[in-house]
């Protein structure tokens, strides 16, 4: 019976976890995001300052541009300007390396080089995706006005100004907002996109549907159906929100609290260098005074510091003289904790010798190209959403106006194609190619491929290729053809 009892002794039981509920009360609502990232982006202290005093973070407010200073002490707050540059650098690298939009059909090239003039469509595209980048999300809105333009109009809307309707993860709608004022009362104004309509809507501040007539900029909006049987509008997200569900996520909403950060380390290492000046203590019998009235030449200066007055020594064997006294700065520290804010600001996102950070003088091209990796990431993401999102924008700009002119909408093939960031110098690439080229592994077709890619057209290329054999002594001829009668002679 031992070996039973050991077997009830040895028993495991597992019991289930029991369940616990958890409330969480999420902090900030999509409009209130989106305005703190637009905050960040605008990147005025004053701004900063105001937006975090006036919010409940649910942490106790201890974050640095909500703090304030005590009675009597002043500090200052100062902005990096980190976050717009770090926007602006990204947008800059993508687009302007953006290539001449191509379609296959040769009127269409001319019509769309038209529509794209019109527009100034690069400029449009790059303030967008600058916009898309911090807010989250947008769409572009395609309209006709004839008083403006004889050609499609085109204009983005952000985070704040649209909203997606979504059925079954399918994008049904796009509605614009545009807001208006009239006697002191706010109206919004509701443009809903559909491959069928357009419908307009006007609301009042407190949501209840009024009519089109109300205001003067929206008396003259009629629903328009859409015979082209396409959505006259295109959405813009580099990547989606996991907080709100069919929302974009902006590149600051994981990033908020690193900016503080920084701009705290930034604003204690300035603020330790005002502190850490010398100071002159000097006593009032050695300031200089005014002959006429007697009163001190100068008084002490609250931001410099540059010298304090103190009470003169009036005894028999006093010695008034002046001291000066350094501060002390722990540099290493405050250089530790910059570079360190400095480091999480920057992760995930972009190198730091991208935004002319100094990272190692001696660093030769080869390492500072390795150094670039974060940014080709990003860079990557942003243009494969580029490029499906602009040919949709050229198609739908060019059947909008097809269909305005009763003409025939079709289908339209456009390509967008965006060149190398951070590749070799050219002078790397001819060493690379002429190596390939003397031991006899490429071609003299394929060095001119490696060397010029996607600068120089095929036509150019082939002249190229023509050039230099002729230079090199390569002559092409055709193989002659030669035919031989063997009759059978029954054997040698």
């Amino acid at each position: 019976m031992g070996w039973f009892k050991n077997m009830i002794k040895s028993w495991l039981e597992l019991q289930p976890a029991q369940d616990i509920a958890a409330v969480i009360q999420e902090a900030e609502t999509l409009e209130t995001n989106v305005i703190k990232n637009t905050i960040w982006y605008r990147g005025n202290a004053s701004e900063l300052h105001q937006f975090y005093t006036q919010i409940d973070d649910g942490m106790g407010n201890t974050k640095f541009w909500c703090a304030n200073s005590s009675t009597g002490i002043k500090f200052r707050k100062i902005h990096s300007g980190l976050p717009s540059l770090i926007i602006d650098t990204l947008a800059d690298i993508s687009i302007d390396d953006m290539n001449e939009i191509k379609l296959k059909d040769t009127k269409e090239q001319e019509l769309w080089k038209e529509i794209e003039s019109d527009n100034n469509f690069i400029d449009i595209i790059k303030e967008s995706a600058k916009e898309a980048l911090y807010k989250g999300d947008g769409a572009f809105k395609i309209s006709i006005d004839k008083s403006l333009s004889l050609y499609p109009i085109l204009e983005f809307y952000g985070t704040d100004r649209v909203k997606f309707n979504h059925v079954r993860g399918r994008l049904k709608s796009i509605i614009f907002l545009t807001r208006y004022a009239k006697k002191g009362k706010m109206y919004c104004l509701e443009e809903e996109y559909s491959k069928e309509n357009i419908k307009y809507k006007l609301y009042d501040s407190d949501g209840k549907e009024v009519l089109l007539n109300t205001c003067d900029e929206t008396t003259n909006l009629i629903d328009i159906k859409n015979n082209g049987k396409f959505m006259m509008a295109i959405p813009l997200m580099f990547s989606k929100s996991p907080k709100f569900k069919g929302r974009g996520k902006s590149l600051f909403d994981t990033k908020s609290d690193t900016f503080d950060a920084y701009d705290e380390a930034f604003s204690q290492w300035m603020d330790a260098l005002r502190d850490g000046r010398a100071n002159k203590y000097i006593p009032e019998k050695l300031i200089p005074r005014n002959p006429a009235t007697g009163a001190l030449s100068f008084s002490p200066n609250p931001f410099d510091n540059r010298f304090i007055k103190t009470e003169s020594d009036n005894s028999e064997n006093a010695s008034n003289k002046i001291e000066v006294v350094q501060g002390a700065i722990n540099h290493e520290a405050l250089t530790a904790a910059y570079i360190t804010a400095l480091d999480n600001v920057l992760q995930g996102l972009i190198s730091p010798s991208t935004l002319g950070i100094d990272v190692k003088k001696l660093d030769n091209a080869e390492a500072q190209r390795e150094k670039e990796k974060m940014t080709l990431y990003t860079r990557t993401r942003i243009v494969r959403v580029l490029e499906k999102t602009i040919p949709k924008i050229v198609e739908a700009l060019i059947k909008t106006y097809h269909n305005d002119k009763k003409e025939t909408v079709k289908d339209i093939e456009a390509e967008a194609t965006f060149g190398e960031y951070a590749n070799p110098s050219f002078e790397a690439v001819v060493e690379t190619v002429g190596k390939g080229k003397t031991y006899g592994v490429m071609s003299i077709e394929q060095c001119v491929e490696e060397m010029y890619g996607d600068s120089k057209d095929e036509d150019w290329k082939k002249a190229e290729v023509n050039l230099l054999k002729s230079e090199q002594g390569i002559l092409e001829t055709q193989e002659p053809s030669v035919t031989k009668d063997i009759k059978d002679t029954g054997g040698e």
